[in-house]
C-alpha cells in the first residue's frame, strides 16, 4: 500500500501553535480536540447546544469536552455564574432558556405530561411559585438532559439538602440546572443509580473532612484554591492518612502549611503510586523505627561514619605502626 499524502485547503486552514498540539494530543481527548476544533472555526461565538448539534454530541458531552479543554487551559470558562456545591462542581455550561419559548410551556402543562407534575413538585419543595425563567430552565432539564421525573424530584431534594445546610435557603433554579449537568454526565438516570452516587457524594465529603481534621483545620470552610488541592489529592486516591504523612513533612521542611509544597509530595507518591500510609512509610524513606523522614541522599550514610579516604588513611596508619 503506498503512503498517503494529504493536503490541506487554503482558505479553509486553522493554524494551531505546537504547543496546543502537543496539549491536545497528550490529552487524548478526540472530543476535546474536535470541540476545539469547533471553537476556532466559530471564533468563540457559537453556544454549547450550536456546538452538540454541529458536532452530533450530547450536551453532556460538549460539557465534559469543555471541562478538558479548561483543564488545558485552552479556553476559559465564563466565572461570572452561581457556585455549586463541592459535591455538584460547576465543570458544566448552563442550559439556554432562549431554546424554548413560554408557549412551549403551556402547552406541556395542560397536555398532562410528567413536566406537570415534575413542576407542582418543584414548587412545592421549594416553597414558591417558579417564575417564567425558572419554568425554562426546569424545562431544559427535563427535555434537554433527558433525566426522567423521578430523578429530576430527587437531584432537587438532593440541591435542597446541600443547600439549606450550607446557607439555610433553598437553591435557585441556576443551581439545580449546573447539578443535573452533573447527573446528567456522570449517567444518573435510575433511582438506583441515584442512591450510589449520593453514597459515594457522602463518601467523599467525610474524607475531605478527614482531611480537614489531620490538617488542623477549624471554624472555617477550605477556601476555592484549597478546595482544588483537596479534591485532586482525592481524585487521585488519597484519604486522610496519606495526607497526614505530607502534611507533617511540610511542616517539617517549611515550618508551615505550604499547600503546594504539600501538593507536590502527594503528587510524588502519585507517580511512584504509592497510596497508604504503609506504602508510603516503606518506600518514601520513612524509618520504621523512628517515624522520621530520611533524606534519600544521605539515607546510605551512618552518623559519624568515616568517608573512603579517611578509611584509607587510617589503614594505612595501622599498617606503618605493624611494621615499625
Amino acid at each position: 500500500m503506498s503512503d498517503m499524502k494529504f493536503i490541506l485547503p487554503g482558505p479553509e486552514t486553522i493554524t494551531l501553535a505546537g504547543q496546543t498540539v502537543d496539549k491536545l494530543i497528550r490529552a487524548g481527548d478526540g472530543d476535546a480536540a474536535l470541540l476545539y476544533l469547533y471553537i476556532l472555526k466559530t471564533q468563540g461565538q457559537g453556544t454549547s447546544f450550536d456546538a452538540a448539534t454541529a458536532l452530533g454530541k450530547s450536551p453532556g458531552g460538549i460539557a465534559t469536552a469543555m471541562a478538558v479543554l479548561s483543564r488545558l487551559g485552552l479556553v476559559q470558562l465564563d466565572e461570572n455564574t452561581e457556585t455549586v456545591s463541592q459535591d455538584t462542581p460547576p465543570e458544566e455550561p448552563r442550559i439556554e432558556p432562549e431554546r424554548y419559548t413560554l408557549e412551549e410551556i403551556k402547552r406541556e402543562l395542560t397536555a398532562g405530561s410528567n413536566f406537570a407534575s415534575i413542576v407542582e413538585e418543584t414548587q412545592r419543595s421549594l416553597g414558591k411559585i417558579l417564575s417564567p425563567d425558572e419554568l425554562l430552565r426546569l424545562f431544559g432539564i427535563y427535555d434537554a438532559l433527558r433525566l426522567p421525573p423521578e430523578v429530576i424530584l430527587q437531584l432537587i431534594t438532593h440541591c435542597i439538602s446541600e443547600c439549606r445546610l450550607s446557607s439555610g435557603r433553598a437553591p435557585s433554579m441556576k443551581y439545580i440546572e449546573k447539578a443535573a449537568y452533573t447527573w446528567e454526565r456522570e449517567g444518573v438516570f435510575t433511582l438506583d443509580r441515584a442512591e450510589e452516587y449520593l453514597k459515594a457524594l457522602e463518601i467523599r465529603k467525610s474524607v475531605r473532612g478527614e482531611i480537614k481534621r489531620v490538617m488542623q483545620i477549624k471554624d472555617r470552610e477550605f477556601s476555592e484554591t484549597e478546595k482544588k488541592y483537596v479534591e485532586g489529592w482525592i481524585d487521585m486516591g488519597f484519604e486522610h492518612g496519606a495526607v497526614a504523612i505530607a502534611y507533617d513533612r511540610t511542616l517539617v521542611k517549611t515550618g508551615k502549611l505550604h499547600w503546594h509544597y504539600m501538593d507536590s509530595i502527594i503528587k510524588s507518591w502519585h507517580g511512584k503510586n504509592l497510596r497508604t500510609p504503609e506504602e508510603i512509610r516503606e518506600k518514601d524513606g520513612w524509618s520504621k523505627k523512628s517515624g522520621a523522614f530520611i533524606d534519600s541522599k544521605t539515607s546510605d550514610k551512618k552518623f559519624g561514619a568515616p568517608n573512603s579516604e579517611e578509611l584509607e588513611r587510617m589503614q594505612r596508619l595501622l599498617k606503618k605502626i605493624k611494621e615499625d
